[in-house]
């Protein structure tokens, strides 16, 4: 498999990560997104609420500490990102569950004291129980209250607001009108709904923490399947532990049956078979010997290998995944920019709602305690939180499910773009089929044309290419000196070498009168003046094919295939995968196809692996391409999926489905229990506690149905 590509960035600009805390919701992300976007230089800044890590495109003169000083003029916490931190979650969660339990503790305490007030105490024991209520309940409000008193003091003396400002505005009202009505004898105090709001606020925030650390595959985790250390091997004949870190390419390292692999690299000695399942989705172990490929984080069952390392670190597989599926959630769908605009409506609607509402009971003749408890629960209850986590949520816990089934995406929104699809168009060599050619007939038997012959296609990953290369080289054929190599897409190679101008291609291309016309897979060589020769090939279908294309067909999608090959070739595949099929199609054939279909209506998906398949890939609506595709294409591609079967594209069709249902789903939740919720509260059918269990609970519903689709990918 090759080393899977990460995007790369504008040589104009560069990259920071920030790790930004006190991050809770889409208004939260509204917020540093928008400051940051109008300070001069940047170009993109993308918050990931799931792993409160910050990724902004800036300009060189910007650097890292500007941005945090930005970051915390908004009101937040940041500092920079670092691979191996986990984001400083764990501490939070800690902090929120002490807090938690205080807020539980203190509100049974309250309550028991409640009980003798609302049995009908007389006014001594009722003010001696309301004080000593208040005793326990306002250094229980000024703790557990801090994670929200600190967001929300935080924003405001910057200018800001946020969503802990209308909670704190909520919670220190209720006190304080519990502690006016204690001192001045009144029968009602509130100090126990005071301290359950909290209580009730704290579970929801807890709550929605642990569920988002669940929903989400870290890429932390992921990167934790690497050993921390390998056993080197030195050239002396001694070994040592060394750490990751210090390990470099073309170290030797033993890896015991049983052992993660600690590097990406080729097996010098030793026959094993290698557990893949974790980078292929696989469960069959693989063979592997001499000279095969083995994979950071894989596992090898069976026998001791050596290995020479060829890629460590961040270099390896496993990080370009890592980095894969951070990348993924740093793109936005249309429903994530829905939810973004409402967001930003949410803080200067609620105050007025609640103003209005406090208001407006004012003027119907309520009592300042009746109207002001209404105006409180209306600034509790209405929260933007299910709403922001609607989709992204949904997308986190998608990727997961994609991601163990050995498929990677890319791009956040390709999952939106890709439900949307009615047609799938299959590049044949290298997507339909292995790509693992082999020569069957015409390879030449001189040494210096076979050196010819290998000097030409190693300079191309066309599947082709690397069967020509390789059974060269086995034959005997060695590098030569070129003037120039040249590859274009489609075609084949052209070069000039050894004082001889050469090519190894297409046949029409090489041949250009037709005189090469055949009924198999070929390539053909021409060097010199000498007559265009052919050399026949056998590739392997996938194996599951077959079946993948008629699982395509049952999901009512209409399925092409689109090939550079013969149409004889073509066609005898097509025919037996049951779809119909284009042959002798250029790039620029398939970029117009792509075209001609989206122009037409159609949202098209493109299956492709070359350099031929690059600019269909870019066009389609949703491109998806192998692990083993070149770097063009897996840079074109917005999801890649590894191993050896076809069925992840109609498996990933079938989830991206499924997942948009369960985004409407979040959407209909979080819209129906605003749209009930806050009417009620308005009326004054809400009491502040039962605003806080509503509001924590619609969050927590949101999440919970965004789990479902852990198991989305089947």
């Amino acid at each position: 498999m090759n080393a899977l590509a990460v995007i790369r960035r504008d040589d104009s600009l560069t990259t920071t990560d920030l790790t930004v805390e006190g991050v809770h919701c889409a208004s939260c992300i509204a917020k540093i997104e928008g400051g940051l976007h109008a300070l001069p230089g940047i170009a993109t800044a993308r918050m990931n609420l799931s792993t409160h890590r910050l990724h902004v495109a800036h300009v060189p003169a910007i650097d890292a500490e500007m941005l945090v000083r930005t970051v915390e003029g908004l009101g937040f916490r940041a500092h920079p990102f670092a691979a191996a931190e986990t984001t400083g979650e764990d501490g939070e969660r800690r902090r929120l569950l002490l807090a938690l339990g205080v807020a539980g503790f203190a509100a049974m305490n309250i309550m028991l004291l409640s009980v003798s007030v609302w049995s009908g105490a007389d006014d001594a024991t009722r003010g001696l129980f309301h004080w000593l209520s208040a005793l326990i309940a306002i250094p229980a409000v000024a703790f557990a209250g801090r994670p929200f008193f600190t967001n929300a003091w935080s924003a405001l003396r910057r200018g800001r607001t946020n969503m802990d400002v209308p909670i704190s505005i909520g919670v220190v009202l209720t006190t304080l009108m519990s502690l006016y009505e204690t001192a001045t004898g009144g029968e009602h105090a509130y100090f126990d709904g005071a301290v359950m709001l909290l209580f009730f606020l704290l579970a929801g925030r807890f709550l929605d923490s642990v569920m988002r650390a669940r929903a989400r595959d870290s890429v932390a985790a992921l990167l934790h399947q690497v050993p921390a250390d390998a056993l080197v091997l030195a050239a002396d004949g001694s070994s040592s532990r060394r750490p990751i870190a210090e390990l470099s390419a073309g170290m030797r390292v033993l890896v015991a049956a049983g052992e993660r692999i600690p590097a990406d690299g080729r097996v010098e000695t030793g026959t094993s078979v290698i557990d893949r399942s974790l980078v292929t989705g696989e469960s069959a172990p693989d063979p592997v010997g001499a000279d095969g490929e083995v994979l950071a984080g894989t596992i090898n069952v069976a026998a001791p290998l050596v290995v020479r390392v060829t890629r460590a670190g961040d270099d390896t597989a496993i990080a370009d995944i890592a980095r894969l599926m951070e990348s993924a959630h740093q793109v936005k769908s249309r429903y994530v920019r829905i939810a973004d605009r409402a967001s930003r409506l949410y803080a200067p609607a609620v105050h007025t709602l609640a103003a209005l509402s406090f208001l407006g009971w004012l003027i119907a003749g309520a009592g300042v305690h009746h109207a002001a408890t209404i105006g409180v629960a209306v600034l509790i209850i209405t929260c933007p939180c299910a709403l922001g986590l609607a989709v992204p949520i949904a997308h986190v816990v998608a990727s997961g499910a994609f991601m163990r089934a050995g498929m990677l995406v890319k791009d956040g929104s390709a999952i939106e773009r890709l439900s949307r699809v009615d047609t799938v168009l299959l590049d044949k060599t290298g997507t339909t089929t292995l790509g693992r050619f082999v020569p069957v007939s015409g390879m030449p038997d001189d040494v210096t044309t076979l050196s010819i012959l290998f000097t030409l296609a190693r300079g191309s990953t066309h599947p082709m290419s690397r069967a020509i290369a390789a059974a060269a080289q086995d034959a005997g054929g060695v590098a030569l000196p070129a003037v120039y190599l040249t590859e274009q897409a489609g075609l084949g190679l052209e070069g000039e070498i050894a004082g001889v101008r050469c090519r190894l291609g297409r046949p029409d291309w090489i041949a250009g009168d037709g005189a090469l016309d055949h009924d198999r897979t070929a390539i053909a060589y021409r060097i010199g003046e000498e007559p265009p020769r052919l050399i026949a090939l056998r590739d392997e279908t996938r194996p599951d094919a077959a079946e993948a294309i008629d699982r395509l067909h049952r999901s009512r999608l209409s399925v092409e295939m689109l090939s550079g090959d013969t149409p004889a070739a073509v066609a005898e595949l097509a025919a037996s995968l049951g779809v119909a099929a284009q042959a002798r199609m250029s790039p620029g054939d398939k970029y117009d196809y792509v075209g001609k279909l989206q122009a037409a209506g159609h949202h098209v998906l493109m299956v492709g692996d070359g350099l031929n398949d690059g600019p269909a890939l870019k066009s389609a609506e949703v491109a998806m391409a192998p692990g083993t595709a070149s770097d063009v294409g897996t840079l074109a591609a917005d999801i890649v999926f590894l191993g050896d079967r076809l069925m992840p594209v109609p498996l990933a069709i079938a989830a991206a489905r499924r997942t948009m249902r369960v985004v409407r789903e979040n959407f209909v939740l979080a819209i129906g229990y605003n749209a009930i919720a806050v009417p009620l509260a308005i009326l004054g059918h809400v009491t502040p506690l039962i605003a806080a269990a509503a509001m924590s609970g619609s969050s927590l519903l949101v999440v919970a149905n965004a789990l479902r689709l852990r198991g989305a990918v089947r």
